[in-house]
């Protein structure tokens, strides 16, 4: 056990932190002490600099965070909508565009005592499928993944958040574990063309899994399985929300029609990117 002032502790970090081309490297170095050290960011301020701490578990994750990891998996957790969620490498961490996806189904159905069965494909830690129970008391989910470790973490992340009366978290291959149909189907599918990985920010591309973000050589090869999925268990009058990539909602739009599915609206993002499309099937099919 090694022990050193706070300020030796943040002076240090912040040359490694700018010298690994990581931005503002004050902010994180305080991030990561505050980690190590069991606080906020902002207790530090409060410590006279040359009150001493211990280094060990600092240091460790310093050195993760040179390596590029995440933020978020060094602190192994998450907020997304209005929780907190655990997250781990076998999951994608959630960002504030797919609260985008959130926005649109509180748009498209305000009574917020009306929603029945959801389906969230592909859920990862669970955020987009346990925001949308935390704002329908009625509803009941059934969360899907490929990834048993990413199952396990949504199942996790619905009990501390007091939902895991309210869902179902599963273990499969798209819709094959499932039997009937839903009124509400959402899914933040794979969309990253394959040759676009190794653009993506080292965070990201290094460790984040390759299988949550590529979705073939054109991006759209997932928005393609999805759509017989949604004609089988999307209910008459049902709603399916999709995230999309940067430019996917033409080819996107395009496919659903194939399918004989009708789009009903694109809502953007913060930064006024198409991020969330809307499918809407018919009272009467």
């Amino acid at each position: 056990m090694t022990r050193k002032t706070v300020s030796a502790l943040l002076s240090i970090a912040e040359i490694r932190l700018r010298d690994a081309e990581i931005d503002q490297p004050r902010r994180e170095a305080r991030l990561l002490l505050g980690l190590a050290l069991g606080c906020e960011p902002i207790d530090l301020l409060r410590l006279p600099p040359d009150s001493l701490a211990e280094s060990d578990r600092f240091d460790s994750l310093l050195d993760r965070r040179c390596r590029r990891e995440p933020m978020a998996y060094l602190s192994g957790r998450c907020g997304f909508w209005t929780l907190d969620l655990a997250v781990s490498a076998d999951t994608l961490i959630p960002r504030a565009d797919s609260e985008t996806l959130v926005e649109a189904v509180l748009a498209q159905r305000p009574d917020r005592t009306g929603l029945g069965r959801v389906l969230d494909l592909g859920t990862g830690t669970g955020c987009l499928l346990l925001a949308i129970l935390s704002e329908y008391p009625a509803a009941f989910g059934v969360g899907l993944d490929i990834s048993p470790g990413a199952a396990l973490l949504a199942q996790r992340n619905a009990a501390a958040n007091g939902l895991s009366a309210r869902c179902a978290m599963l273990c499969g291959d798209w819709d094959a574990p499932l039997a009937g149909g839903f009124d509400l189907i959402l899914s933040n599918p794979p969309y990253i063309p394959a040759g676009d990985l190794a653009g993506l920010m080292r965070e990201v591309r290094a460790h984040e899994p390759a299988r949550a973000l590529v979705g073939g050589e054109d991006g759209l090869e997932a928005y393609r399985r999805l759509m017989p999925v949604l004609v089988r268990r999307l209910l008459p009058g049902g709603l399916a929300v999709l995230e999309l990539g940067v430019g996917q909602a033409p080819p996107v739009e395009a496919l659903a029609r194939d399918a004989g599915l009708a789009t009903c609206g694109v809502r953007s993002d913060l930064g006024g990117v198409p991020r969330a499309l809307l499918i809407q099937r018919a009272l009467d099919d």
